[in-house]
């Protein structure tokens, strides 16, 4: 670009000395035609490339370093030129309106996810994936969302209405027939209980202890204290333990008529549950002090530090990420892309908030412009000017020599032969 410029600085400079010596040249021969002719030309030449000369250098400078009025254009109205280019910018050519329509013009959606597509299996991509993943479950801080997550909890555990969930698990109950195995369970107990050696003894022991205090007069003093001699603590338990489990063992029998019997008024008190208002007020001051108490923020914060660390963990398995992490993105966008009114939302999304951006700093634009011109000081803005129109400018000093040489013939020849 320099030499361009310079050489067509040479240009404008030859054209002007070949006018001056072409000008001193013709003096000796003003007697003749020719040399009259020749000579008008050279001078009108002369003068136009003088002229020129002067108009191209005070757009940029005082020419030959003198103050004349209404030189150095450039330099004296740099903050108007400057201001008319950043209007020209804003108003003219980079109109809010302008790249709104051009935005328009554009499809986002469809160029984003056309290059997710083609760059997801790419190894850069998914090792970016991967950090990023990483970087932001490290960013998770577990300490502040357990609070949360125990606050949510509770607040679902106390929303729950006893009313409606007792009923069914009362339902629940009797379908499974946990009533019968409840009950099972207690024979069961029972049994055991009653088989064992010091049951006997303690069933006898409280069987005499019962005999001995018992009240009576006359007759019945006498009776019971003829049956305490003749049996004792070992007999009275055994006889008593048998009773005990013989019970038992009757009321195992699916079939037998008191365990029917005891059965069928566990269901009806069951089902009177349903509809005991003070069964349900217990059982709600009960849930609510249950959770009032209960303090889950260290269990839930241990798990969700070690899900945390397990997830991390698990974006490193190459089988992870090519067979589950990977798949699962594809198909989300293939089902995305099957979606129009989803793509067109995204659309929308996406140029509303651009358009949004250049509403906000549209402004910036011209600052920015501005910023950037006014880091330049008045020389290195005209050598850029010059280098950038120079070429064109110098071309003019040129013309200049040349037309008004081609007039002054003109002008010469019409006042010789006229």
């Amino acid at each position: 670009m320099f030499k361009q410029k310079n050489k067509s600085r040479h240009l404008a400079a030859i054209s002007l000395a070949v006018m001056a010596i072409g000008f001193i040249a013709t003096m000796p021969y003003q007697d003749s035609l020719w040399g009259v002719i020749l000579q008008g030309g050279f001078e009108a030449g002369l003068v136009g490339g003088l002229a020129d000369w002067f108009a191209v250098t005070a757009l940029f400078r005082h020419p030959l370093g003198i103050p004349i009025p209404h030189t150095a254009l450039l330099p004296k109205n740099r903050k108007r030129i400057i201001g008319g280019i950043i209007s020209m910018l804003e108003n003219d050519w980079l109109t809010k309106e302008s790249i709104r329509k051009k935005i328009d013009t554009f499809h986002f959606s469809d160029k984003i996810l056309s290059l997710i597509e083609k760059e997801l299996h790419s190894p850069g991509v998914q090792k970016n994936f991967k950090s990023v993943i990483q970087y932001l479950l490290n960013k998770v801080d577990i300490n502040k969302i357990a609070p949360i997550i125990e606050k949510e909890i509770k607040n679902y555990l106390n929303e729950l209405d006893i009313k409606l969930y007792l009923p069914l698990l009362i339902d629940q109950v009797s379908i499974r027939k946990y009533d019968e195995r409840a009950l099972d369970f207690v024979l069961k107990e029972i049994d055991e209980w009653a088989s064992r050696e010091t049951t006997k003894y303690k069933l006898g022991g409280m069987a005499v202890d019962a005999i001995e205090n018992i009240k009576a007069d006359g007759i019945m003093q006498f009776a019971l204290k003829s049956f305490s001699n003749l049996v004792n603590e070992e007999k009275l338990g055994g006889i008593l333990q048998n009773l005990i489990l013989k019970g038992v063992d009757s009321f195992r029998d699916p079939f037998n008529q008191n365990r029917q019997t005891l059965l069928i008024h566990i269901h009806n008190k069951l089902q009177n549950i349903k509809s005991d208002e003070k069964i349900f007020d217990e059982l709600e001051n009960f849930k609510i002090q249950l959770i009032d108490k209960w303090e889950p923020e260290e269990k839930i914060t241990g798990f969700l530090t070690k899900l945390q660390q397990r997830a991390i963990e698990t974006l490193d398995d190459p089988i992870f990420m090519n067979e589950y992490l990977l798949p699962l993105i594809e198909n989300s966008l293939n089902e995305f892309k099957k979606n129009p009114e989803k793509i067109n939302n995204l659309e929308s999304w996406i140029k509303k908030h651009i358009s949004n951006f250049v509403d906000n700093n549209h402004s910036k634009i011209g600052k920015l412009v501005e910023e950037n011109l006014e880091k330049l000081d008045n020389e290195t803005l005209i050598n850029m000017i010059e280098n950038n129109v120079g070429k064109d400018l110098q071309w003019i000093r040129v013309n200049g020599a040349v037309c008004g040489f081609l007039i002054g013939l003109v002008l010469i020849g019409i006042k010789t032969f006229f």
